[in-house]
């Protein structure tokens, strides 16, 4: 298995939002739905992405064009507009519940039928959007690998792909939700495959080219359960515990152990939401000696306890 095949691995969406949206100038849709992940495609017309500012540093807006695909981790705030000055005239908030800024609810006034909504159906802007609602739809390991938006040019995807969600959005026909759920995913993978085979992917995925550091890799991700240590990778790979800890480091930007560790907690945390598996289990299965191990491990990387983490989630999927 290749690694952006591990990403995807687990979880797949499950009642996905997927709405389409047209809207003429000017138009400002303020995001606050606080979803783990969003896709966006442009059928027809543009606009602007314009990021909430993160730590006191405010990203530039990015322009969508006609075919373009946005990605969106969440939970961070963001706006979509016909130009970055416009002010925004619609806010939506968690649940997809969308109201003016001063609090009337749109729902059902701006409602174009199956699925799509806006001022006017054939208006110059269309938009496509995808929600994964849920966070164990999408794997804690790809939101980790993500940026807060990622932007991909017509071109980078099959635009066969786009067209069929858009067509089966407008339909209203038995296990429609089924064939919904499954269209956005294929969309998000071939989003994903091109997002990753450009320059600013993780470092540690262009690292799996290298033929020392991506066998060091393979060898964790796909054993998190062995007891590792740089000697003994060292020694699967062939060179010695020095040189490969030193170009593992310069690769993939952290050593390899912290690499491993990461990894291990985001599986589990991946598996507490897939699965009704003990903590003893998941220990075992990422490479922990005991629940106690993975516990106070997990609260320390997450500052939640993995017991926590599970009713949490369970919450949200409720």
């Amino acid at each position: 298995m290749d690694a952006l095949a591990s990403l995807l691995e687990g979880p797949r969406a499950r009642s996905a939002f997927v709405m389409r949206s047209s809207f003429d100038p000017p138009w400002s849709l303020r995001i606050r739905d606080e979803a783990p992940l969003t896709l966006v495609a442009v059928v027809r017309g543009g606009g602007w992405v314009i990021p909430d500012a993160k730590n006191g540093k405010q990203l530039p807006p990015r322009q969508l064009r006609t075919g373009d695909i946005a990605l969106f981790r969440g939970p961070d705030h963001y706006t979509v507009a016909d130009d970055p000055g416009t002010e925004p005239q619609v806010i939506i908030h968690p649940g997809q519940i969308t109201m003016t800024p001063a609090g009337e609810v749109l729902c059902e006034t701006l409602s174009l039928g199956i699925r799509s909504w806006g001022t006017s159906a054939d208006a110059a802007t269309v938009l496509v959007t995808g929600t994964y609602e849920q966070e164990s739809a999408a794997s804690r390991r790809l939101l980790r690998a993500l940026p807060p938006i990622a932007v991909l040019s017509r071109g980078d995807i099959d635009d066969r792909v786009l067209d069929l969600l858009v067509d089966e959005a407008a339909k209203d026909l038995p296990a429609q939700g089924a064939m919904l759920d499954r269209l956005l995913d294929l969309l998000l993978i071939a989003t994903l495959r091109a997002w990753f085979s450009r320059a600013d992917a993780p470092a540690w995925y262009h690292a799996y080219g290298d033929p020392l550091v991506g066998k060091a890799l393979r060898l964790m991700q796909h054993n998190p359960a062995h007891a590792w240590t740089v000697a003994s990778l060292a020694s699967e790979v062939g060179v010695s515990r020095a040189a490969l800890a030193r170009r593992f480091t310069e690769l993939v930007g952290e050593p390899p152990m912290a690499f491993l560790t990461d990894w291990r907690l985001a599986l589990a945390a991946d598996l507490l939401h897939e699965s009704d598996a003990t903590l003893e289990a998941i220990a075992r299965r990422v490479g922990y000696g005991s629940a106690f191990a993975l516990s106070t491990a997990f609260k320390r990387h997450y500052g939640i306890s993995p017991r926590d983490h599970r009713n949490a989630t369970d919450q949200r999927s409720a």
